[in-house]
Formats: C-alpha cells, sequence, structure tokens
C-alpha cells in the first residue's frame, strides 16, 4: 500500500517519537500481557481490538479503559500481573525494520529526537538497554512521570527542555492518543498504520501523512523534516 502523503513547506528541529508501535513491534505483545493479567485475576479477558486500543496510555489508564469493570482498588494487582507477563519477554521485542537507520540518519542531521510514551520510565530503559538506541534521544517523558496522552503535557514539556516552539515539532505515532495529544499541543502529527490502532481511525485526525513501512517514513522527513 502507497503511503498517503500530504506534502508540505518548511523543516522541523524536533521530531518525537511515540516507543511502543511505532520504533518497536511491541503492541502484540501488550496485548498478550494485559489479556493474561485479565485471566490471572479472574476477570473478563479484553479481546484484542479493546487492549491494543489502550497502548499509549498510562498503565493505570489503559489497564482501567481495557478491563472496566474491574474495582480502582484491584488495579495494583492488576498492573502487577502485567507488569509480570509483560517483562517476562520484552527483551525478546525488536525494532521495525529501519527504525535505527531513521534514527541515527535524523541524528547525524542535527535534529533533536525525542520520546514521549505511554510506558513507565523503567519500562523505557529496559527498551533503551535491549535497542542500544538511548544515546540518540536528546530527552524523554513517560506516562509515569507525567499526563498520559492525549493530555499534551508531554509534548510541551519536551518542547520546553529543548527549546523547540510547536510550529518546529513534529509527533509520529501509531495510535489516536498520539495524534490527539499533537493537536492539542499545537503541533503537526505523522501516523504510521503497523502499529495498535487501524489506519482509518488515525487518518480521521487529519495526520500529515501516514505510512505503511519505516522507509517510506525516513522517506518523507528526508524531504520534508
Amino acid at each position: 500500500m502507497k503511503p498517503k502523503v500530504v506534502t508540505m513547506a518548511g523543516n522541523y528541529d524536533l521530531i518525537v517519537f511515540d516507543w511502543d508501535g511505532t520504533l518497536m513491534d511491541s503492541t502484540a505483545w501488550i496485548v498478550t500481557a494485559i489479556q493474561r493479567a485479565s485471566a490471572d485475576l479472574g476477570l473478563k479477558v479484553p479481546t484484542h481490538e479493546q487492549a491494543s486500543y489502550v497502548i499509549g496510555m498510562s498503565l493505570t489508564e489503559a489497564l482501567g479503559a481495557a478491563i472496566p469493570e474491574l474495582d480502582p482498588t484491584d488495579y495494583p494487582r492488576l498492573i502487577e500481573r502485567y507488569r509480570a507477563h509483560y517483562f517476562s519477554a520484552d527483551q525478546d521485542l525488536v525494532l521495525f525494520d529501519g527504525v535505527p537507520d531513521l534514527l541515527r540518519g535524523l541524528s547525524a542531521q542535527g535534529k533533536q529526537l525525542a520520546v514521549a510514551t505511554g510506558k513507565s520510565r523503567k519500562g523505557l530503559e529496559r527498551a533503551f538497554a535491549t535497542s542500544g538506541l538511548g544515546d540518540l534521544f536528546n530527552a524523554t517523558r513517560t506516562a509515569d512521570e507525567t499526563f498520559s496522552k492525549p493530555n499534551p503535557t508531554m509534548l510541551l514539556e519536551l518542547m520546553d527542555e529543548l527549546m523547540c516552539a510547536p510550529e518546529r515539532t513534529i509527533m509520529v505515532g501509531d495510535t489516536t492518543h498520539d495524534l490527539l495529544m499533537a493537536q492539542n499541543a499545537g503541533t503537526d502529527a505523522l501516523a504510521v498504520g503497523f502499529g495498535a490502532h487501524p489506519a482509518e481511525d488515525l487518518l480521521d485526525l487529519s495526520p500529515r501523512g501516514i505510512f505503511h513501512s519505516v522507509p517510506d517514513l525516513a522517506q518523507w522527513l528526508a524531504e520534508n523534516g
């Protein structure tokens, strides 16, 4: 499938990436961990669609949305079971093809790179250790440090830290939570169609482009970023 792109003028100084489903091929494992944690507590197991929809939110909000019948007082038990399942195999997860070249190329061009993720700080540091890419990012924000997507605080804090204006910043993500966060922060956004949310849902939020492979995303950023 060809990427659907809206050509635009202008360059970006700061490119902010979501992590799960955008840079790392982790959507299926997150869904599995949510489903297994639900089963551990004898809860109704959410469907793949229900579990994948909440990816990108903070863990507490995600599990609450995926399993709405759970009493909030039981969130800590569910979170503990989710983490036990997820961390049992997260170091086997891989980046999407082309991600290291994309990030290293952008860094070599002098772009500032950042991560805004629904992961915890511990989860992101584990992902950096596995991928070896942590040193390429100028700043990062995780959902346990600030407000969850689609609240714009992650992006606003990153722009403030790196002294970059909204019009010089672009968000890259695979969920509607990412695109809504960008809208709320006043930045442009790009969508990838190989992550957690369906491409048609992403298109409804009018990203500058939607891409179905990392090389297609890299080409757009080389020409427009």
